[in-house]
This record gives structure tokens, C-alpha cells and sequence, in this order.
């Protein structure tokens, strides 16, 4: 059973992730303030929902949260700063994204930067434990989803509409079949060491 709040506070914000580990396109991060009323048998860490869960419960959360906000971070600032750097990047643009000022702020997993003067606090799997960390995992998978999807059409060939730029058999035989596109991350290892890559 997932917890609604960490901190106590009224206006506390969950935030998380997606695509860290793809080899194209963004990182995308959201960041979610529940009301203290929110209650939804569905919502999970995104990774433990169907695709057809994911879209029913994001127009919930986006219609019942107090404020929501989503960003992308896009290959060339993830090549420039690290993939790292870029997701907290990421969740630091969608909270400003917010139309409202958190008083808390709860981060999937162990790694984050201040924001502004807003405490905030790691937590390891927090998108199987908290709410609207839960709800943030849900709108940064959909909404990456979205954007792959899009530039699918452009590049069909790599098959990103099925794979959302994670490395598949499919997806790296593509690479090596027709090069990298302007949505792959260049810092990342593309092919296996046995399989170079002109860049």
C-alpha cells in the first residue's frame, strides 16, 4: 500500500523519472503535489502498470493533483552534462514547471540537488512507496512515450514507437544498420565494444 506523505507538509512533491537509460531521446521528469484526499487502487511505480493503466490513471492525476509539472531534458545537454546531472536537471525543470511552490520534496531513488530553499529527501524505490512520486513516475513515462512516438514516424526504422529508445536487439541492430540520428545520445556506448561505430 502506497503512503500518501512523506514530510507532513500540506504541499509536499513527489518527483521522478524516465528514459535514463535509453540510447535516444530525452529524459523526462515530472513532478506531482497530491491533494491530501487522493486515493487510487491503480497507482503504482509506472514500471508496474500495463501501458493501458499508465494512460487511464495520467488524466486522473493530472485532473485531481493540486499542481503538476513535466520537462524534457534532450540529447545534447545529456551528452554535455551526464545522464545524471540531466535527470536531476529534469526534475528540477518540471518542478518550476509547477503551478505552485512546494514546501517538500520527495526524489525517486538516491541522487539530487537542492532546490532553491526547499527541503527535499532521496528515496530508494519511492516510486513503489509514495503517491505522488508514484503518480511523477506515471506522467514522465507518458509523457516521454508521447514524444517518442513522435519522432517514430520520422525514423520508423529504429522501431522507438515499440522499444521508447531503450536498448534492444532491434534498436542497436537498426543503429548499426543506419547510423545514429540527431535523437541519440552520443556519450552513450550505442553498440556493443565489438560492434564500432563511426561517429
Amino acid at each position: 500500500m502506497l503512503k500518501l506523505n512523506y514530510s507532513g507538509f500540506k504541499l509536499e512533491c513527489g518527483t521522478d523519472e524516465a528514459g535514463r537509460g535509453c540510447l535516444c531521446g530525452p529524459v523526462t521528469a515530472a513532478a506531482v503535489i497530491l491533494p491530501d484526499t487522493f486515493k487510487n487502487d491503480i497507482l503504482n511505480d509506472s514500471k508496474q502498470l500495463s501501458e493501458k493503466k499508465r494512460e487511464l490513471i495520467r488524466p486522473i492525476i493530472e485532473k485531481e493533483a493540486l499542481a503538476f509539472g513535466v520537462a524534457h531534458v534532450f540529447p545534447e545537454t545529456i551528452d554535455d552534462i551526464n545522464i545524471l546531472n540531466a535527470s536531476i536537471l529534469a526534475m528540477h525543470e518540471a518542478i518550476k514547471n509547477m503551478q505552485v511552490n512546494p514546501d517538500f520534496i520527495i526524489v525517486d531513488g538516491n541522487k539530487f540537488k537542492p532546490f532553491k530553499n526547499v527541503n527535499h529527501e532521496t528515496i530508494v524505490k519511492g516510486d513503489s512507496k509514495y503517491l505522488s512520486i508514484a503518480a511523477a513516475s506515471v506522467l514522465a513515462k507518458t509523457y516521454r512515450d508521447d514524444y517518442m512516438q513522435r519522432i517514430h514516424e520520422e525514423f520508423p526504422m529504429y522501431d522507438w514507437r515499440k522499444n521508447k529508445g531503450y536498448p534492444t536487439k532491434t534498436h542497436r541492430e537498426a543503429i548499426k544498420k543506419h547510423g545514429v540520428t540527431n535523437y541519440h545520445r552520443k556519450s552513450f556506448r550505442l553498440l556493443p565494444e565489438q560492434l564500432k561505430l563511426e561517429l
